[in-house]
C-alpha cells in the first residue's frame, strides 16, 4: 500500500510555543511521521521552517479578535480566523490531521476546499470541562459548537485513550468505526533517568532529601488544589515541589496562591516554581523524584506520567480516564480512587480524596526499594508500550486507509 505524498498537521501548539500534552503530542509525532512520510505544520505562532521532510508556517492572531470584543471571547474568535486561514492557504496533501478544538474547524474547511480527507486527534473533550465558563464565558459554547461540529464530519477520529473514546461515542453523534485508539508517546531517548541536579539547587530544592513532585498547569482538570490541600498530611521529611504555572482563571490563582502559602507556613520545603521550566530541567526533577504526583480530575490520557515513568519515577495517580491505561496499580506506581459529584468534575469527598492522596504518597515515598521497583518497571513499561516510532507507524497506517 502506498503512503499519501504529504500530511499536513494543524495545531494550536508547536516549538517554541508549546505549554500543554498536545503540544508535546504533535511536536514528537511530527517528527517521527515525518522519516516516513513528508509532513507540512500548520500552527498558531511565528514559526517558519522549510525543511523538505517536515516544513512549518506560523499563523497569527487576528486583530479584531480584540476589537469591542468581550475579552472572554477574543480565545474562540481567534482560533475560528486562524482556522479559516489555515484551511484557505494553498494545500498539497493527502491527509489533513488536526489537534484540539482550537484548528478543529480548520479541518473541516480544509476538507471541504481541497477534497481531502480530515483526521481529528481527541485531545480531551470540551463537553467534559464546564469549568471553562468561568473563564471563557459564552466563548465555551462556541468551542463546543466548532468541536461538535467538526466531530460530526471528521473522515477519522483519534482517541488517546479507550475511556476518551467511550467519552467521544457518549457526547458525541459519530459511528463507532470512525473513532480509532493510538495513544500517546514518549521519546524514550530524551526522557530517561539522569545524575544531573544543578536546576534542583537553582530552584531552591535540596538534592539529599527526598521529595513529591507535581508537573502542569494550575487548572481544574488538572486537580492540582487537591494535592496542596493534602500538604499537611504529607510526610515532612518530604519535600513538596510544585512546577504549576499558567491558571485559567484570576480565582484559581487566588486559590492556589493561599492554599500554597497556608501550607508553607505549616512545614518546610515547600516549592512552588510558576516558571516553565525547559525540557532539560523538568528530566532533572522527575529523575530524583521520590514520588511523582498527577491528582488530575479529568485526564483523557495524562502524558506527563509517562514523562515521569521513562525516568524511572514511581508514580501516584488520581484512578480517572487514561490514565487507567498507563500507570498499572502496585506494579509502576499507585492509583487513588475518586468519586466525583453526579454532572460534575468535583470530588465527592475533597478532604478524603486529598488525604488519600498523602497517603499513597507517603506508603511509596516510606518505601525505597517498593519505589525503586515501580520505577523501573514505568521505564520498562513506556519502552514497551508508547515509543513515538510505533504510535506513528499506526497513524500512518490510518492515513493509509483513508486515501
Amino acid at each position: 500500500m502506498s503512503h499519501p505524498n504529504r500530511i499536513a498537521i494543524l495545531t494550536k501548539e508547536y516549538p517554541p510555543h508549546v505549554y500543554g500534552g498536545a503540544g508535546v503530542h504533535v511536536e514528537y509525532l511530527s517528527r517521527e511521521l515525518s522519516r516516513l512520510v513528508p509532513v507540512l505544520v500548520r500552527s498558531f505562532g511565528d514559526q517558519t521552517v522549510d525543511d523538505p521532510n517536515l516544513s512549518v508556517r506560523g499563523y497569527g492572531p487576528w486583530a479584531e479578535a480584540g476589537r469591542h470584543t468581550d475579552a472572554r471571547f477574543e480565545g474562540a474568535l481567534d482560533a475560528l480566523h486562524r482556522s479559516l486561514c489555515m484551511a484557505k492557504d494553498r494545500l498539497d496533501a493527502s491527509v489533513v490531521h488536526t489537534h484540539t478544538w482550537y484548528t478543529a474547524m480548520a479541518g473541516f474547511w480544509a476538507k471541504k476546499l481541497w477534497a481531502v480527507p480530515h483526521v481529528l486527534t481527541v485531545h480531551s473533550l470540551e463537553p467534559l470541562r464546564p469549568w471553562k465558563e468561568e473563564q471563557l464565558g459564552a466563548g465555551y459554547h462556541l468551542s463546543c459548537w466548532m468541536e461538535r461540529t467538526a466531530m460530526a464530519s471528521a473522515d477519522a477520529i483519534v482517541a488517546v485513550s479507550r475511556e476518551t473514546r467511550a467519552d467521544v461515542l457518549r457526547h458525541f453523534q459519530v459511528q463507532p468505526e470512525r473513532v480509532h485508539v493510538i495513544h500517546n508517546g514518549i521519546d524514550l531517548d530524551q526522557y530517561r533517568r539522569t545524575a544531573a541536579v544543578d536546576a534542583l539547587s537553582r530552584w531552591g530544592v535540596k538534592p539529599a532529601r527526598p521529595f513529591v513532585l507535581f508537573v502542569g498547569r494550575i487548572t481544574r482538570q488538572k486537580g492540582i488544589i487537591h494535592l496542596v490541600r493534602a500538604i499537611p498530611h504529607i510526610d515532612p521529611g518530604l519535600q513538596v515541589v510544585l512546577c504549576a504555572g499558567a491558571p485559567d482563571t484570576d480565582d484559581i490563582r487566588r486559590e492556589m496562591t493561599d492554599g500554597v502559602t497556608r501550607a508553607a507556613a505549616g512545614r518546610p520545603g515547600v516549592i512552588w516554581i510558576q516558571e516553565m521550566l525547559p525540557r532539560d530541567q523538568v528530566i532533572q526533577f522527575y529523575s530524583h523524584a521520590a514520588v511523582f504526583c498527577c491528582p488530575s480530575v479529568y485526564e483523557p490520557f495524562g502524558i506527563i506520567n509517562l514523562e515521569a515513568m521513562a525516568c524511572e519515577t514511581p508514580v501516584v495517580a488520581s484512578a480517572v480516564g487514561g490514565i487507567k491505561e498507563v500507570v498499572v496499580p502496585e506494579k509502576t506506581g499507585l492509583l487513588v480512587p475518586l468519586d466525583l459529584r453526579e454532572g460534575t468534575f468535583e470530588p465527592v469527598d475533597a478532604e478524603a480524596f486529598s488525604r488519600d492522596l498523602a497517603a499513597a504518597i507517603n506508603r511509596v515515598a516510606d518505601a525505597p526499594a517498593l519505589a525503586r521497583s515501580m520505577g523501573l518497571a514505568g521505564r520498562g513499561r513506556v519502552e514497551a508500550h508508547f515509543s513515538w516510532t510505533a504510535i506513528a507507524r499506526k497513524t500512518l497506517a490510518l492515513y493509509d486507509s483513508l486515501t
